[in-house]
């Protein structure tokens, strides 16, 4: 397939890229001059991308927008939020509209955040959303996904907590495990909807040929409370985890950032992805321990 990626240089997208690139052709989406034929230039703040190079994709995969995790949520980091991934989206949209071939399958990045702060309510594709910051963030996004044309399948993507050593929670994880200082944020209680970047790519690499389309939870089968899967870390890495962070101090550290990204609890089930016939290669949080013992992650 020929796969042009949006949002091919961050951590997902990298991982994605290489692992694409073994079996497809990869064209980049860039915001400055080409630096090869692998890259196209565009400008999603300006809403510019020429329509013909969608005449040549197969597939187009959007990952597109700002870190969610990248600093405090100051007015204008949460204006970027929303700016980063409709204009991204929406661009990509109206390329593939004025297109004379569009491509056949469009796959959208979306997130758990969705789903907001439900306890333990088991959420699947069918759940509503919350109503919480990142979850009109992500039904916005969305929103502007599935205007692209009929024909196109298009799949949004709604990503967990991906575990990576690259980047991400992982190492901000891990750090204070190491010295001997980790343990529970807040009550510990809140489900987290991890997935390893492996499982995060293989999926998405799934989803291009798999006979589904809408919202997919991409997320192990076996979603853990946030102290269980730190117990599984600190087994694996000989550490204790018993130095709880109390939830006031995460709040008055981190603000809005620690209430929807930190404390919420989103306990999802990957049910249209494991129906379509995908196979984890992590399941359960001791799985995932063991490949970060065994650096795999």
């Amino acid at each position: 397939m020929h796969i042009l990626i949006a949002g091919a240089s961050g951590l997902i997208g990298k991982a994605l890229s290489n692992r694409l690139r073994d079996n497809h052709t990869v064209t980049r989406l860039v915001r400055r001059a080409p630096a090869g034929p692998d890259e196209v230039a565009w400008d999603p703040a300006r809403g510019e991308l020429d329509p013909s190079v969608m005449d040549q994709a197969d597939a187009v995969i959007n990952l597109s927008g700002t870190s969610i995790a990248g600093g405090l949520w100051t007015r204008s980091h949460k204006e970027s939020l929303y700016s980063s991934r409709i204009r991204s989206t929406r661009t990509l949209v109206e390329a593939m509209r004025r297109a004379g071939s569009p491509p056949a399958v469009f796959l959208s990045q979306s997130a758990s955040g969705y789903y907001g702060n439900r306890g333990d309510e088991v959420l699947t594709e069918a759940s509503g959303s919350g109503d919480l910051f990142l979850s009109d963030v992500c039904r916005r996004w969305e929103a502007e996904a599935v205007r692209a044309p009929e024909g196109v399948r298009t799949v949004l993507t709604r990503t967990g907590i991906v575990m990576s050593r690259k980047g991400g929670a992982l190492p901000k994880l891990l750090l204070p495990m190491r010295l001997y200082a980790g343990g529970p944020l807040g009550s510990g209680q809140q489900w987290w909807p991890w997935i390893t970047m492996t499982d995060e790519v293989r999926a998405m690499e799934h989803l291009l040929t798999a006979e589904v389309e809408g919202p997919v939870n991409l997320c192990a089968p076996q979603p853990e409370r946030l102290q269980t899967l730190l117990q599984e870390l600190g087994r694996a890495l000989h550490r204790p985890t018993r130095f709880r962070v109390p939830q006031k101090v995460l709040t008055v550290a981190m603000g809005q950032l620690a209430d929807e990204l930190l404390l919420v609890s989103a306990r999802m089930d990957p049910k249209v992805l494991t129906s379509s016939g995908f196979r984890f290669d992590a399941v359960t949080a001791a799985d995932l321990a063991e490949q970060v013992r065994d650096r795999r992650v």
